[in-house]
C-alpha cells in the first residue's frame, strides 16, 4: 500500500525478510502489539494483534485468506474473519460487529514501516 507519509514519521517495524508469506508475525510498540501479514502478491498489512472477541493477542497467529477479493484474517481463537485492508469483521460467527485497528504501511529499501499515529 502507497501511503504519502514523510519518512520521519513512520517507525521501522522489520526487515521485509523477516517476514513469511501468509504467516504473521507480532511487533510490540511500546505496550501496542501489532500483526503484520504478508502476502503472496507483496503487499504487507499491519492490523492490531489483539481479538476483540477473546482479548487475547493472538491475531499473528491467525489464519490468512480471501473473502470477495479482499484477503483476510481469520481469528484462531473463535475463527471470527476480519479484512485486512480495513479491520472489518466480514464473519462474526454471530457476534455483535468488531474491527481490528488498521495501520498504513510503507516499504522503504527493504524495511517495512508503519505509521503509527496515535497509539491507543
Amino acid at each position: 500500500m502507497t501511503i504519502a507519509h514523510s519518512l520521519d514519521t513512520l517507525v521501522r517495524a522489520c526487515a521485509l525478510t523477516d517476514l513469511e508469506v501468509e504467516r504473521g508475525r507480532a511487533a510490540l510498540f511500546g505496550k501496542t502489539q501489532i500483526a503484520l501479514f504478508l502476502l503472496a502478491d507483496g503487499t504487507v498489512h499491519a492490523v492490531a494483534n489483539l481479538d476483540p472477541y477473546s482479548g487475547a493477542q493472538v491475531m499473528s497467529r491467525g489464519i490468512v485468506g480471501t473473502r470477495d477479493g479482499a484477503p483476510t484474517v481469520a481469528s484462531p481463537m473463535h475463527k471470527q474473519v476480519f479484512d485486512l485492508r480495513t479491520g472489518l469483521c466480514v464473519a462474526t460467527q454471530g457476534r455483535p460487529p468488531a474491527t481490528l485497528r488498521v495501520w498504513p504501511v510503507v516499504m522503504h529499501d527493504g524495511d517495512v514501516l508503519i505509521h503509527l499515529g496515535e497509539l491507543r
